[in-house]
């Protein structure tokens, strides 16, 4: 475990106990105070975590209790059905924990799974089957979190959820906009159908949902433990809805599914230690990388333009190492220590021009750069491979100086769009994360992991909590991540302005993605002037949500003030 020299915070709270029945707060994206803080993408599930923190409960209690609201107001990006990656810092014991609980592939994978007569099947009619489901991992990552580092039950932690999924809430557009554009894939499945579309339609905004199957599911848990999940009848239930679409999932692949914890990835920037998390999510490995390159430049010097061109270029040069050489470090001796070491980002950053926008750059040599006599395992030049952008994240911290950074997801919108019959939760469609053929680091494999770009992240400096920050998006959650800490840090905006500021996603690929409005901007013909070039269709990018620790022992909680229909941001205390 990683240990910091941090003397613990404690920061003093009301001892009122609150009942579960959740409070009418303003929804407000930024909110300062003292006590715990919740930045979650819904209200109810930012309201379910402070509910659990005036109970006592500690910030990995509120952060399971948020995730699970989030499951029942947010299903289409994150759910039981899914997996996830979770950073945890216990002031008292000032260590960084990591609790990997990303879905696996079942037994009956084999490397050519999505191959039809040697060639790659249909992206789109693989995410819509039982083939792309991979065994969930989200229960047995809450079950972790909390009976390692909690002190709360499922009962005590899924009541305010199981309260939301009764009750019902209102749908927004949003929430009816995503039903809209899965009209189809949801329309092959019954369960689905009863559940999210009217005579085959979107459910419009301002209907109340309830989901009395999930409230089932959920109690089942509280009451049966993370056994009532992977064994008995909701495993039945899952096994079976996977294997009459296609899929091929068993009951011992439910039994045998493992979270894991894993050594966090610890880098450095401008005098801050950043944490974040090690393979199978490849989000932390580039982040730092893009960062130790970006170190090398005096960016608050630099006109805006200049510095933001450097951002997109080092995020190109991780992005071109991060599809060459990172999956799941059970299968592939991947050259970590390489990747991250400061002198290799200097010899990457010599491949920059910064006047001119480079095209699509090659994957560098970390190897020479890390203590490994092994053979090493040489890049191939990977086309990239499409990534589902729709997660979310979410963060957390108690009166104690606990955190946690929480990032969890589906995978596509609605995931492979199976809801279990009986159980009310969507089935995932991370399998489609893997690379379709091969050879790559990243193919399937029975058991395999498929490599992520989840990177919840949480800051520190001298020794003491900065900032958190994470973000849902697929592969743009490391841009996201990314270009938060470039623009908190180096262009010295606040970190609400940082959050909402225009975002840049280049990957490595044809052109860089950008968001509605950012095209004839001052910003854009500013970058043009060096060769950069967009993505002709502008799509919003993340949903992120952070955490500030401010010098006079406040928090400020920060959520997105404009996209995915406004986050919710609380604290216990609220500043006067």
């Amino acid at each position: 475990m990683t240990t910091l020299p941090r003397p613990a915070r404690t920061v003093l709270v009301s001892s009122i106990i609150l009942s579960l029945t959740l409070p009418a707060f303003a929804k407000t994206p930024v909110a300062t105070g003292t006590g715990g803080a919740v930045a979650t993408i819904s209200e109810p599930a930012s309201q379910a975590a402070i509910a659990i923190l005036n109970k006592g409960g500690n910030a990995v209690d509120a952060a399971v209790a948020a995730a699970a609201t989030l499951g029942v107001t947010d299903p289409f990006s994150c759910g039981i059905g899914g997996g996830g990656f979770m950073v945890i810092y216990l002031a008292k014991d000032k260590r960084v924990i990591t609790i990997d609980h990303r879905e696996t592939a079942p037994a009956s994978f084999t490397p050519s799974v999505f191959l039809k007569d040697g060639k790659e099947m249909d992206f789109e009619t693989v995410v819509a089957s039982g083939r792309s489901v991979g065994v969930p991992g989200t229960v047995r990552g809450w079950h972790e979190a909390l009976d390692r580092y909690g002190s709360m039950s499922f009962k005590q932690v899924l009541a305010p959820a199981i309260d939301v999924a009764t009750k019902g809430f209102k749908v927004n557009d949003n929430f009816s906009h995503l039903v809209q554009e899965n009209e189809a894939k949801f329309a092959k499945f019954p369960a689905t159908a009863a559940l999210y579309l009217r005579n085959g339609k979107a459910l419009p905004a301002g209907t109340t949902l309830r989901n009395p199957d999930l409230a089932k599911a959920y109690r089942e848990l509280a009451a049966g433990g993370v056994k009532a999940f992977y064994s008995g009848k909701m495993a039945r239930a899952m096994v079976d809805a996977v294997n009459a679409n296609s899929g091929n999932i068993t009951l011992a692949d439910l039994a045998n599914y493992e979270a894991r914890l894993r050594q966090s990835v610890h880098s450095t920037y401008r005098g801050y230690d950043l944490y974040g998390m090690p393979l199978p999510s490849s989000g932390g490995v580039a982040v730092a990388e893009a960062l130790n390159i970006l170190e090398g430049y005096d960016l608050k010097s630099l006109p805006r333009a200049k510095a933001e061109h450097l951002y997109l270029e080092a995020s190109r040069l991780a992005f071109a190492d991060r599809n060459a050489y990172l999956a799941d470090p059970e299968f592939v001796d991947a050259p970590v220590a390489g990747l991250l070491n400061k002198d290799y980002a200097a010899r990457r950053r010599e491949l920059i021009n910064p006047e001119q926008a480079s095209a699509h750059a090659p994957a560098g040599d970390p190897y020479p750069f890390q203590d490994d006599v092994s053979v090493p395992l040489r890049p191939n030049a990977n086309k990239l491979i499409a990534e589902g952008a729709h997660t979310t994240h979410l963060t957390v911290s108690d009166k104690d100086g606990n955190i946690v950074s929480y990032t969890y997801t589906i995978e596509s919108w609605g995931g492979s769009g199976i809801v279990v019959p009986g159980y009310g939760f969507l089935l995932n469609n991370e399998m489609t994360d893997f690379d379709f053929s091969g050879p790559a680091p990243n193919v399937p494999e029975a058991g395999k992991r498929p490599r992520s770009s989840m990177s919840p992240t949480i800051a520190f400096k001298n020794g003491k909590p900065a900032f958190t920050i994470g973000s849902p998006g697929g592969a743009t959650i490391i841009t996201t991540v990314l270009q938060t800490i470039f623009n908190y840090v180096d262009l010295g905006m606040s970190m609400p302005d940082a959050v909402n500021a225009p975002r840049l996603s280049e990957r490595n690929g044809l052109a860089t993605d950008i968001e509605p409005g950012f095209p004839g901007s001052a910003q854009a013909q500013a970058l043009e002037k060096t060769g950069q070039h967009w993505n002709k269709t502008p799509e919003e990018i993340g949903a992120a949500n952070a955490l500030v620790f401010n010098p006079d022992g406040t928090v400020t909680a920060v959520s997105e003030g404009h996209r995915h229909g406004v986050g919710s941001a609380l604290v216990q205390k609220p500043a006067h």
